[in-house]
């Protein structure tokens, strides 16, 4: 009967992670599970989130303690029917072994690769099966590939995904090609013939890199099958350039922390690894110098200096747009300057990171994106 048994699992969420500590469960032992329903919440040492059942099925035991931390793959909980004996879940357990790191053909490359563009080094991941047109995620400002962490592998299962570090972020070089949103379309233009993207693909931005998105689209339309944005920059002049203003300038762990709740709708979800993260970023040899160029640059006085709205309105491909109500760094009434025919959602509970705060939701309209399903 050990068919009959479906394990729910640690997840891997994002490219870095290696273990998780169990928090509260939301359901209880005996309860019918539904593909989907949030089951137990979990905090890696980037951010927290509900794991979702994959399987539906009768949540006949809950392995995993609150407090418990364990590593990716590891059991958390056992589904199985009533006919499945208490024995033969007790041999199941006991049997469960985690796989090693590196075991999946998944996780058997390397994490991440490097390539450099006009003196500028440039880290990215690549996710997925090797057939199939290519998904590119961009970052906004001040952030990294690692924004994408509950995403990319969710959109990798289905379709081959890319994700860059943009210059002067994450771990690309302290270099930026140009303050303005055609210079950074352009770097990522040149960047795409590097890592070999020579057909269209379809591009995914956050925030600045929505901007970016919009702006190679309008630039190289035939290299772009479609467009989905997150909290996009570049619809509307209006912005809250405090956010910006004060991400560039915190210097203290008090400072950035009250600076990056502004980016969720659920502040508690800033932990204090992801404040001491965006911290060690800032303190790297010439970063700070270049975000204030660039913040300067495309955000002041409450205004963006590209607004992109008219063009936009008139790109004739698939376009996605994806926010949060409660974003409280670019308003999520700037949906309304999406394109005739875009698809529009607006998520209740969720800030300027609805990839993070909304990750199921926003995924399953990433995969319907991508593969036209």
């Amino acid at each position: 009967m050990a068919d009959a048994i479906i394990p729910v699992v640690m997840p891997k969420w994002g490219l870095e992670m290696r273990e998780g500590t169990v928090q509260d469960w939301l359901v209880q032992q005996g309860v019918r599970i539904e593909v989907g329903q949030p089951l137990v919440d979990v905090e890696t040492d980037k951010i927290s989130n509900a794991v979702e059942a994959t399987d539906a099925g009768l949540l006949r035991r809950i392995v995993a303690q609150s407090g418990e931390l364990l590593p990716v793959k590891a059991l958390l909980a056992v589904l199985a029917e009533p006919e499945v004996s208490d024995a033969e879940i007790d041999a199941y357990i006991a049997a469960f072994e985690v796989p090693e790191t590196g075991a999946d053909d998944e996780d058997s490359g390397p994490t991440f690769q490097f390539v450099e563009i006009d003196g500028i080094r440039v880290r990215y991941a690549r996710r997925g099966p090797e057939q199939g047109t290519p998904v590119l995620f961009i970052h906004g400002f001040g952030g990294d590939l690692n924004n994408w962490l509950f995403n990319l592998d969710a959109v990798a299962a289905r379709a081959p995904v890319l994700a860059l570090d943009l210059p002067a972020h994450g771990q690309s070089s302290a270099k930026l090609p140009g303050t303005s949103i055609a210079a950074l379309a352009d770097f990522v233009g040149r960047f795409m013939d590097a890592a070999g993207l020579d057909g269209p693909v379809h591009l995914v931005g956050h925030s600045m890199g929505g901007a970016v998105a919009i702006e190679l689209a309008l630039q190289h339309p035939a290299r772009v099958a479609s467009l989905s944005l997150v909290s996009p920059a570049g619809l509307d002049a209006e912005i809250n350039t405090g956010y910006t203003d004060g991400f560039v300038k915190a210097q203290s762990r008090r400072e950035l922390k009250s600076v990056l709740e502004q980016l969720f709708a659920d502040p508690t979800l800033v932990s204090r690894q992801m404040v001491d993260d965006m911290l060690k970023y800032k303190r790297m040899d010439g970063i700070a110098p270049l975000l204030a160029e660039l913040g300067a640059a495309l955000f002041h006085d409450r205004r963006q200096t590209t607004v992109l709205a008219d063009a936009f309105r008139r790109v004739d491909m698939p376009v996605l747009v994806l926010w949060g109500k409660e974003d409280q760094v670019i308003p999520s009434a700037q949906a309304a300057q999406a394109p005739p025919g875009a698809q529009v959602l607006l998520f209740d509970n969720a800030g300027h990171m609805a990839m993070l705060e909304k990750a199921s939701e926003v995924n399953a309209a990433l995969l319907r994106q991508v593969t036209g399903g």
